[in-house]
């Protein structure tokens, strides 16, 4: 167990390293805003709060993270029809324009829908389930769910049904590659799933 333990936690230095190395550079907001009002805003909202659950609020994102899933999508590594559609005619300096625009935004504080599942949900975020060897969400994600910037995600405020969806994903391998989270998920049971996507969107 200690053994495994030890490894986790390497992954997890090793995967902040990689991040931390090879920094974006700066983009400029201004252009990112022409880009968004006439690509972006239809799903994400002009200010990057979206206002439908399919659709994630990426406001307040960090800007390395906003550009590698930009890359990501456009090269279809992460595999979203839409995304590939709407990245597709995106220079690199338009990704980095429009994380640099997206980053500088303020995400709108949220509240859970079913309350009844928070409980549930604020133990896995905090806490994890041990038995099944469930790390705790905010060991990476904090513990308002504002991330490690460059190294892992926002996740506070986020629509509960996106956040859900994207745990389901990378459990079943079908969205992205990240073998960091496909594993966390795959110990998950749809259950705890629901519980802290809840918990999550009500974060800040």
């Amino acid at each position: 167990m200690r053994r495994k333990m030890l490894l986790a936690m390497a992954t997890l230095t090793l995967a902040g390293t990689t991040l931390a190395a090879s920094p974006v550079a700066k983009g400029d907001p201004a252009k990112g805003k022409q880009i968004v009002d006439t690509v972006c805003a239809a799903c994400h909202g002009a200010d990057g709060n979206s206002v439908a659950a399919a659709n994630p609020t990426i406001a307040g994102q960090s800007q390395q993270y906003l550009y590698s899933q930009l890359k990501a999508f456009k090269s279809g590594e992460r595999k979203n029809p839409t995304m590939l559609g709407m990245t597709a005619g995106l220079s690199d300096d338009d990704m980095r324009n429009l994380a640099a625009y997206f980053s500088q935004q303020k995400p709108k504080d949220r509240e859970a829908a079913d309350k009844a599942q928070l409980p549930l949900g604020a133990k896995i975020y905090r806490v994890g389930n041990p038995a099944s060897h469930v790390p705790a969400c905010m060991s990476c994600h904090g513990p308002a769910g504002k991330g490690l910037p460059d190294q892992f995600p926002r996740l506070g405020s986020q629509h509960a049904g996106y956040v859900a969806k994207q745990l389901a994903d990378f459990k079943a391998g079908t969205d992205r590659k990240n073998l960091m989270m496909t594993d966390i998920a795959s110990r998950m049971t749809d259950a705890e799933m629901k519980a802290v996507a809840e918990y999550i969107s009500g974060l800040r």
